[in-house]
């Protein structure tokens, strides 16, 4: 199964390609602006798919700019569909929006149709996702969501401000990227409307203030319910690199010295060690939701973490005699390796236990 995503570096569609590496069970076809701007690489690429999800799209900007741009995004993508002449199921990502009356709804609810006209006239499958307010790692911060914007204020010390307290229905970005690889790989519904939490604009704020406040001494929140996990790993992707690594207080008398390495309420937990040869690595891998903490003990180590589809590579050197705490954030790849000449002793803690049904771990390098 192959599936094309248009607007493939945007938020949504990156989170769709993290969800996909995970799963490993089709093959994504990226579809940017060079498919776009140049109809033989978009059929080059419609070519080869049989299902594609279109979040191709602005959300921001001029009344103007919005009220055409994504109409016509629908247009040269439903050009390319006639164009190659195969039975392609189209998934695109609506907006709760799309339903108001404002510039940017009444752009995703044309681009909606442009999209159904042609299914119906090709007879090919269209599923059209209704989505609410999405958040996410890595949003971009007054362009996205409010709850990235007040990740980004929080992370970098700002107080954030509320100009209009009203309700918003919010969903992760993983949970968005599930329903949108299903309904690629099985159209048998026309329309989904995926449900969020429901929080007033100062609930999630006062949730991100209880969740960054004890973060910058280390401390984490009760895990144990699956939105404020959400939350928490979307507001720690804001604190990456800068706020990295936390120097914790190391208490020391006779008997030797004492590192608290995690304190956190709730949820189950796993807190273990491991010792590791010299020259050797542990880890290359990454996870969804686990959220995971390491400090090393004994010895010398790099820790290398890469965010997904991205090439930069941020490197940590990290010894016993310096205790530091770093986390792996979601959606990074993270590698330790012992640098030294001795055993490396490491201390790693996991807000659940390991699972091998559903262990949470996906093999990529860093």
């Amino acid at each position: 199964m192959r599936v094309a995503i248009t607007g493939p570096d945007g938020f949504l569609a990156w989170h769709v390609r993290c969800a996909f590496w995970a799963s490993q069970s089709q093959d994504i076809v990226p579809i940017g602006r060079a498919e776009f701007e140049d109809a033989d690489l978009m059929d080059a690429a419609l070519m080869s798919v049989d299902s594609i999800i279109h979040l191709a799209g602005v959300n921001r900007g001029s009344g103007e700019d919005i009220a055409t741009i994504n109409p016509k995004l629908a247009e040269l993508l439903v050009a390319g569909l006639v164009r190659v002449d195969r039975p392609i199921t189209v998934v695109n990502g609506n907006s709760i929006h799309s339903r108001g009356d404002s510039e940017f709804g009444k752009s995703k609810a044309i681009s909606a149709s442009i999209l159904r006209d042609y299914s119906e006239a090709s007879v090919t499958p269209f599923v059209d996702v209704v989505l609410p307010n999405v958040f996410g790692e890595h949003g971009r911060p007054f362009y996205n969501s409010v709850v990235a914007t007040f990740c980004h204020q929080l992370a970098i010390g700002e107080t954030p401000r509320i100009e209009v307290d009203r309700e918003l229905p919010l969903v992760h970005a993983q949970t968005v990227a599930k329903v949108l690889l299903d309904a690629a790989v099985n159209s048998s519904e026309s329309k989904i409307f995926v449900k969020g939490s429901v929080l007033s604009v100062s609930e999630v704020l006062a949730k991100l203030q209880a969740i960054s406040e004890p973060y910058f001494e280390g401390r984490l929140p009760d895990l144990s319910d699956s939105f404020t996990r959400d939350l928490f790993n979307t507001y720690r992707s804001y604190t990456f690199p800068s706020m990295w690594p936390i120097l914790p207080v190391k208490h020391s008398d006779a008997r030797g010295q004492l590192v608290e390495a995690v304190r956190g309420a709730g949820g189950e937990t796993q807190v273990f060690f491991s010792t590791t040869n010299p020259g050797f690595t542990r880890g290359n891998h990454f996870h969804l939701r686990k959220v995971e903490r390491f400090l090393v003990l004994n010895g010398q180590a790099s820790i290398k973490l890469r965010r997904l589809f991205t090439g930069e590579v941020i490197e940590f050197h990290v010894t016993g005699e310096t205790p530091a705490i770093v986390d792996m954030p979601t959606l990074w790849t993270h590698s330790i390796t012992n640098t030294g000449d001795q055993n490396l002793l490491t201390l790693f803690y996991a807000d659940d236990e390991y699972n091998p049904s559903d262990p949470d771990t996906y093999w990529v390098d860093v």
